[in-house]
């Protein structure tokens, strides 16, 4: 049999769920062109390499027994025992018959769509979805990319059983984003938010920072919030890939950037975009507004002119169906909000971009999903860990995504890097990152 990378994927139920799943694992983690088919007797006859997602063996093709999520429609409650199969966290268990002893098919549509997320769940203050609610955070996997792992076991026991067939895994890549909530501390803030700064720092005596800010006003000294030169110096020394994320929002309780009307945040904003994509950060008032968000996008769109497809919710406020739902309505194509604010790890179960499925119309959608695996944030601010404690947290991620061959996405924000009070020292975890994914 000549080398090919077809093979004849067979199952009793043809569903929108097969298919995007069985894309996702064959053919987007292993390379393979899959070919559907609810024809027995086309199993029975076909000579090439064969995959049989059902709950009978055939014939002598690989056989994975399907639990029956993929077959379904809506959405229910299930009863989710995760135990582990040669030191893999597995679960939707099977029979010991089948190539594999559980369904990773079914495992990974339940992790990769956010299953528990549409079901009844406690949200955090801010109406987020709760890391800690989560299976993976309950069963301490959180920090291991499964799908992909699991996706790397289905291939191993196709070329086990069908030598000749071609696989071609994803190759590593890194990718550092940086959220711009407040492009400066104290330029660009104007009178009335300039006047109320100094009061509350007279108030509280803290000269100090009267003294600095006063500096940075007359431009004798350099704002705290501005790192771009630093962020540019490593970019260029380690070829970065890097996105920025910009908040263009209306004044509010949990928007406090630079007016948008500023033009030096204008001009850093193309200035950035000159050597580095750019998306918009949607404000957390447009969580709670429509119109808020278009705005928003036009703002961006006007400043680079360019058209603004990539997007990262502020405070990763993050609400499914309906936030994917209004970016795919403001025609944004990729997302990078997938993550949790107070636990590093994979929300997803995926270190890799994957294609969104609605879970409530029961059918994928055009908007790609960029997971990230670390915020500085969730490790100074949330876990309260030590800079050398997150330099250790991070290369244990790192390594599990380099194992699978996966996308490493940071997200750091431009105020964070700055080596100042509490973030004091935490540079050299920034740099770290990028060191051990250029290594």
């Amino acid at each position: 049999m000549k080398e090919s990378s077809d093979i004849l994927v067979y199952t009793s139920h043809l569903t929108n769920r097969v298919r995007y799943t069985f894309k996702l694992m064959c053919t987007n983690l292993l390379g393979l062109n899959v070919i559907f088919t609810d024809d027995k007797e086309e199993l029975a006859v076909h000579d090439g390499a064969a995959l049989n997602y059902s709950h009978k063996q055939q014939g002598n093709e690989l056989f994975f027994k399907a639990h029956g999520l993929l077959a379904k429609s809506g959405i229910e409650e299930h009863d989710i025992q995760v135990f582990e199969w040669e030191g893999v966290p597995c679960f939707f268990g099977g029979t010991t018959a089948a190539a594999v002893p559980f369904d990773p098919f079914a495992a990974a549509f339940y992790l990769v769509s956010r299953y528990e997320e549409y079901l009844p769940h406690i949200r955090d203050h801010y109406g987020r979805y709760e890391a800690k609610e989560s299976l993976a955070y309950r069963n301490n996997f959180l920090r291991k990319p499964v799908v992909n792992i699991w996706a790397a076991i289905v291939g191993e026991k196709i070329k086990a059983h069908y030598p000749n067939i071609t696989l071609k895994a994803p190759s590593f890549q890194y990718i550092s984003t940086i959220d711009i909530d407040n492009a400066y501390a104290f330029k660009e803030k104007g009178l009335m938010r300039t006047v109320g700064a100094y009061a509350r720092s007279l108030m509280k005596l803290d000269f100090k920072e009267t003294m600095r800010r006063t500096g940075v006003l007359l431009g004798s000294q350099q704002d705290p919030y501005d790192t771009y030169d630093y962020q540019l110096e490593l970019q260029r020394k380690y070829n970065l890939k890097t996105i920025y994320f910009f908040l263009l929002a209306d004044y509010g309780l949990n928007d406090k950037n630079v007016p948008v009307s500023s033009t030096r945040f204008q001009s850093l904003i193309k200035s950035l975009a000159d050597y580095a994509d750019v998306g918009i950060h949607p404000s957390f008032g447009s969580n709670f507004n429509a119109d808020k968000l278009p705005k928003e996008i036009k703002r961006l769109a006007n400043i680079t002119k360019k058209e603004v497809t990539r997007s990262r919710q502020h405070f990763l406020m993050l609400s499914l169906p309906e936030t994917y739902r209004k970016l795919i309505d403001n025609d944004i194509t990729d997302d990078y909000t997938m993550g949790y604010a107070s636990e590093v790890g994979f929300r997803a179960g995926i270190c890799v971009p994957y294609q969104h499925y609605d879970l409530d119309m029961d059918t994928p959608t055009p908007l790609r999903i960029h997971p990230f695996a670390v915020m500085e944030g969730t490790l100074n601010e949330y876990m309260q860990v030590s800079v050398e404690e997150a330099i250790d947290i991070v290369k244990e991620l790192m390594d599990e995504v380099k194992a699978v061959n996966g996308t490493f996405i940071s997200l750091w924000h431009n105020e964070t890097m700055n080596d100042e009070k509490k973030w004091e020292g935490w540079r050299v975890v920034y740099e770290k990152t990028i060191e051990m994914a250029c290594s």
